[in-house]
């Protein structure tokens, strides 16, 4: 898989990436990075425990590192969830929960599979 092929599979914006990052090396090295990001995990947990400062802070980082990369399937739903936790939504940010699991679980499959067909 390409990187351009892993944005289109992912409903990346690679051309806006690409304006950020200014070449796929770049790309190449901070997208990895994703994989260990905790701020979804953060989010789940805290979602679980009805934390809301927690959820928010953690939809907060989540919708900032996809932004960054430009990847943004994962990043509107990001904002959704954000912007409910902000308003202290906790019911309807959990019920809009899967929608952000759905778009983080293909996202983090794509860029896994990239990684390890990187050389």
């Amino acid at each position: 898989m390409t990187v351009i092929e892993c944005y289109e599979k992912i409903g990346g914006d690679y051309e806006n990436v690409m304006s950020r990052l200014k070449n796929e090396a770049l790309v190449k090295r901070f997208l990895p990075m994703f994989l260990s990001d905790p701020s979804f995990r953060e989010l789940t947990d805290a979602l679980e425990n009805d934390d809301v400062g927690t959820a928010f802070r953690a939809a907060h980082t989540l919708k900032g590192v996809t932004a960054n990369l430009s990847l943004a399937r994962l990043n509107s739903a990001a904002v959704e969830i954000t912007e409910m936790l902000r308003a202290e939504e906790l019911l309807r940010a959990k019920e809009y929960f899967p929608n952000v699991k759905e778009a983080y679980d293909k996202t983090f499959e794509a860029i896994e599979q990239l990684t390890h067909e990187m050389p």
